[in-house]
């Protein structure tokens, strides 16, 4: 792989590593459905001129918008409110992949054999450690929603998978364009007085929210789309595998996030268990490609 393919790689894990990072900095200084909606504000302004008419396909990306897009980002950005430990967030959030691999089973009837069964088991395991650790005992609404956000990303990802061939940047003006209606009136509902107070907004704040529109989605979902157009799904999937390593190393060095040694086992146990689905659903790829 070229070197600077390595470096895209290296610049991916660490912009969606930091994601989590900028998301609790934004929602500090305001309402979480409010973050969001700005968000993907910003997203759509980016993505606007690759905004398509997809026929035959509008009802995919209708129902994509709405789980992918205002539900699963909504529940991200309030289970970093609740918490204060990003580090354990950034964790739990790692339950998508054995998620979207119990998904693919139940409904696209794909077949598990037993070293992702131990994945998928360990994985579990390993959250199921972490989130009885007493430090943690009042992060559990967090880790509670960021269990739903990570089954919601699962459903968007089978949901994706009917919008294959689509320019990534096209999904995401969609994904924006659904997802800011709903956005708008939930913070109007649930966040009264929220967005009035944009304009008062710390220049810090809003750079922080455009590092997750422009940073993680934008540049990091366009990206790896883009790497794997050039190489094997089996030589790009284990790359991302840092990314989690690096959001709990971030969220201790600047956020001070406690680390116990039932956390640290627990989170072992949970990682181990993803690498080992990441790899052999990677492997499982390449076989059935033709």
């Amino acid at each position: 792989m070229p070197a600077a393919h390595l470096a895209l790689v290296a610049l991916i894990d660490l912009l969606w590593a930091f994601n989590i990072v900028a998301f609790k900095y934004a929602v500090e200084a305001l309402p979480p459905i409010a973050v969001v909606f700005l968000r993907y504000l910003i997203v759509l302004a980016i993505c606007l001129p690759w905004l398509r008419w997809l026929p035959g396909r509008m009802g995919t990306v209708l129902l994509t918008g709405l789980v992918g897009g205002a539900l699963y980002f909504s529940l991200t950005a309030l289970s970093v409110a609740a918490a204060d430990n990003v580090s354990a967030l950034a964790i739990v959030g790692q339950l998508s992949v054995p998620f979207s691999v119990i998904l693919a089973v139940i409904f696209l009837k794909e077949r598990i054999h037993w070293p992702r069964i131990v994945g998928v088991t360990l994985a579990f395991v390993g959250i199921v450690i972490l989130s009885f650790d007493p430090a943690i005992v009042d992060e559990r609404l967090g880790i509670l929603l960021t269990v739903l956000a990570t089954f919601v990303y699962a459903v968007s990802s089978l949901l994706m998978r009917r919008l294959k061939g689509v320019h990534p940047l096209t999904i995401h003006a969609w994904l924006a364009a659904i997802s800011l209606p709903l956005l708008l009136v939930g913070s109007l509902v649930f966040e009264p007085g929220a967005l009035a107070g944009v304009g008062d907004l710390r220049l810090a704040t809003f750079g922080w929210i455009v590092y997750s529109a422009v940073g993680a989605s934008v540049i990091g979902h366009a990206g790896m789309s883009w790497l794997l157009q050039q190489h094997p799904v089996s030589v790009i999937a284990p790359m991302t595998l840092p990314t989690p390593l690096i959001s709990v190393a971030l969220g201790v060095m600047l956020m001070a996030t406690p680390i116990t040694p039932q956390m640290l086992a627990g989170g072992a146990v949970a990682l181990v268990g993803v690498a080992i689905v990441i790899l052999r659903t990677a492997r499982a790829q390449v076989r059935e490609t033709p």
